[in-house]
């Protein structure tokens, strides 16, 4: 715990370093927010944090860690932060690339990666072993000169303990499967180099190699939305990155993430945010201040990040 909050010393989302690995701090609860999880590992050392998926919830604290496979829009809160016990959470991006070389050289001991998960996003109760993975990687923050070596070995034993752990198989089928893990996850990585486009269904079913009715059913499984939700909440999420982060107002952030129709754009964020863009985003600003909402231009690439894991 001291080591996170060393390197976490604000409230906010702190880069360590050690490249994937982020620290992040919130000295009180905050309000349910929709957010971008990109694929990774969540550790909370102190606190506790919800992450809402339609009607699933799920819960992750010191006694539970959240995995995500693949892109994810929950919305998340911090329910559990004081200045003096604040929420404290390791979050590790994971690069598909990495798993998939582990399952190569391994087949005979990790997990087929040929089953399709029920969600992208899952909570599992945390071991020992994990644990001491995590903590010899933070340890590196303090020894910089052996990070370059080390970390490597470091990152790869917590591959390997997500992969052998409850959640290791749909882990592996969406980070390197086959069929339609494979499937659903290239679909998501082709909406999201495309969110500002137009999106025909029957042009993504193509694309994937499945048909419309099975794309959407298994799609809707693992993110908990269809695929033009998935790509509306993109697009939302990129328009309050621009207003936050690069000043646009809520016409010019509409228009560059693909809206034609600026009260369209206000209606549907204010579905989303629960506010007008003008409204929510100048209440960010005045409740965070300037530079921890410029901070939250880099939300969907982050900490798959929200305003923290």
């Amino acid at each position: 715990m001291q080591l996170v909050q060393a390197y976490a010393p604000t409230d906010g989302l702190h880069q360590t370093p050690i490249a994937p690995l982020q620290l992040v701090r919130a000295s009180a609860p905050g309000q349910p927010l929709p957010a971008v999880y990109e694929p990774g590992l969540a550790l909370v050392v102190q606190g506790r944090k919800h992450a809402r998926l339609g009607k699933d919830l799920v819960v992750y604290d010191p006694l539970h860690y959240l995995l995500i496979s693949v892109t994810m829009l929950p919305v998340g809160q911090v329910v559990q932060a004081t200045p003096e016990r604040p929420y404290l959470c390791v979050v590790l991006q994971i690069d598909a690339r990495d798993i998939a070389s582990l399952l190569s050289e391994h087949p005979s001991v990790l997990p087929a990666a040929d089953r399709l998960p029920e969600r992208g996003l899952a909570a599992a109760r945390v071991d020992n072993d994990l644990l001491d993975a995590v903590a010899r990687l933070l340890r590196l923050l303090h020894t910089p000169q052996h990070s370059a070596v080390l970390a490597p070995l470091a990152l790869r034993e917590i591959h390997y303990r997500l992969l052998i752990g409850t959640l290791g198989p749909g882990f592996a089928a969406m980070a390197a499967g086959r069929g339609q893990a494979r499937r659903i996850t290239a679909a998501v990585e082709f909406i999201k180099r495309r969110f500002d486009k137009p999106l025909r269904i029957e042009q993504l079913a193509a694309e994937v190699h499945m048909s419309p009715s099975t794309l959407h059913h298994h799609f809707k499984q693992v993110t908990s939305m269809t695929p033009l939700q998935f790509q509306k909440h993109l697009r939302l999420h990129r328009a309050r990155q621009l207003m936050l982060g690069e000043g646009l107002d809520a016409a010019g952030a509409g228009h560059c993430v693909g809206y034609e129709s600026p009260s369209q754009f206000n209606r549907e964020y204010r579905r989303v945010f629960g506010a007008p863009p003008r409204t929510e985003v100048s209440a960010v600003r005045g409740s965070l201040g300037n530079a921890r909402a410029d901070a939250l231009r880099c939300e969907p690439t982050s900490e798959w990040p929200g305003e923290g894991s």
